[in-house]
């Protein structure tokens, strides 16, 4: 019989029974505080970004705007906020405006089940550093996560502009394929925390983390935070090299801030929310906790959950500077043919399982079995792809040397054609292969 988490919670550990209990001016300073942490959160990471970018293509970097260039995220905020806000003539304007307010807001919500740290004593009042909890608090950055979907959907439409309906088509198709990936990566975290609560997961990693016992499905989660966060090398809804700048093309002053502001609040949340469910949250590392036993208890987790933090937007930071941008067709072959299939296969295995250590069965000749069958699964997996490769390569190659130069769209004729001639505007007679033949 599983025992309850709350049960296995130390004192200073919270559970959902913790929460509605604070007076209201804790819960307004709660709410305040996360709101001021994610402003300055963003700032710092678009200084962090463009110093690092720098660094790592022997660039500066920003370096005038204050010391070493940390008020350069806010001399930007104040020079978007000056900036003239344009509205193009003929777009839909009550939607126009609205849409960037439904991008921004679930960014700002999704961090409140987010926990910071232990049950702590703020003016004699003994509260969570959690904003709150739920029993399906989880779900609600999900949740938050489709409603800022609607939000670019309707940023490329009201623009009536083909390169933002392009942005906001691109923005649904990769958020839904995404999505289904990380909420299936959520299941075994479940089964084996016995929660959905944010706080009750973190209590379920005092003794190991997930990241070690879930690994398939912590690489999921971080491949699916890359393509839900919509950026480099998942940035196909802006795509500036094809489509302008996406959604956000009609853009300008406080509404593209808004935009801007999310995505960097989303790439906070993403790693906050995989800190938690992976990275035992605000628990200190397992050395730390041998060597003192106080590493979780009072202000100190609040460090631990930090440096874990900005692990991953480094991460981020890290990629954008490295990948170049994938086609559109690879984003969402990796998406539906990859990740999905794969997370539901671990899944069933996880279940597995746990349902037969249930009932009493060795778990080292089912995990024995399991590697055996993942294996299988893989090799088979690579099979089928070098046989595909080899049969599209098999495929005949039209010859467009003998097709008409009108034919099949093409501005120019074949390269081969040996009786084209052309006069410039400088009157040199050229062929197409670009050998003069003076002039007439």
């Amino acid at each position: 019989m599983s025992v309850p988490v709350a049960v296995l919670a130390a004192p200073d550990d919270p559970t959902l029974s913790s929460f509605g209990r604070d007076p209201w001016w804790l819960i307004g300073g709660k709410v305040l505080a996360i709101f001021v942490f994610l402003v300055l959160t963003v700032l710092l990471s678009m200084w962090v970004e463009r110093r690092v970018i720098g660094r790592m293509q022997l660039r500066v970097g920003p370096n005038r705007a204050g010391p070493f260039g940390l008020l350069q995220g806010l001399a930007d905020g104040i020079k978007l906020a000056l900036k003239e806000d344009i509205i193009p003539k003929g777009v839909d304007r009550v939607v126009f405006i609205l849409a960037p307010i439904i991008v921004a807001t679930p960014a700002f919500v999704s961090f409140i089940i987010i926990p910071f740290g232990p049950t702590v004593s703020i003016f004699g009042h003994h509260t969570p550093l959690q904003g709150t909890d739920l029993p399906v608090a989880v779900l609600l950055v999900l949740a938050m996560a489709s409603m800022g979907v609607y939000g670019g959907v309707l940023m490329g439409w009201s623009s009536m502009s083909p390169y933002s309906l392009l942005g906001g088509l691109r923005t649904t198709a990769q958020v839904i394929s995404y999505e289904i990936a990380m909420a299936l990566s959520f299941v075994a975290v479940f089964l084996f925390a016995g929660t959905m609560s944010t706080s009750g997961i973190v209590n379920a990693q005092a003794d190991t983390w997930f990241v070690i016992m879930l690994l398939p499905s912590f690489l999921v989660y971080v491949m699916t935070m890359m393509g839900e966060s919509g950026r480099i090398p998942f940035d196909l809804p802006e795509g500036e090299g094809e489509i302008v700048g996406g959604i956000h093309t009609e853009y300008s002053s406080l509404k593209f801030a808004m935009f801007f502001l999310a995505e960097y609040i989303n790439m906070a949340t993403l790693s906050a929310l995989c800190t938690t469910l992976f990275l035992g949250g605000w628990r200190a590392p397992f050395g730390v906790v041998s060597i003192w036993e106080g590493a979780n208890s009072g202000w100190w987790p609040v460090l631990w959950f930090m440096l874990k933090l900005w692990a991953f937007i480094f991460f981020f930071i890290w990629l954008r500077a490295t990948l170049p941008r994938v086609r559109y067709d690879q984003l969402m072959k990796l998406g539906w043919k990859v990740l999905i299939p794969f997370s539901l296969g671990w899944i069933l295995l996880v279940a597995t399982v746990r349902g037969l250590r249930n009932e009493g069965y060795d778990m080292t000749q089912v995990a024995i079995w399991s590697a055996v069958a993942i294996g299988g699964v893989l090799l088979l997996s690579i099979a089928w792809d070098l046989v595909k490769g080899d049969e599209d390569e098999q495929e005949p190659v039209p010859d467009h040397a003998e097709a008409e130069p009108s034919v099949g769209g093409f501005p120019v004729p074949p390269m081969d054609a040996p009786h084209y001639h052309g006069v410039g505007r400088t009157g040199v007679d050229v062929t197409q292969k670009g050998v003069a033949r003076g002039t007439h």
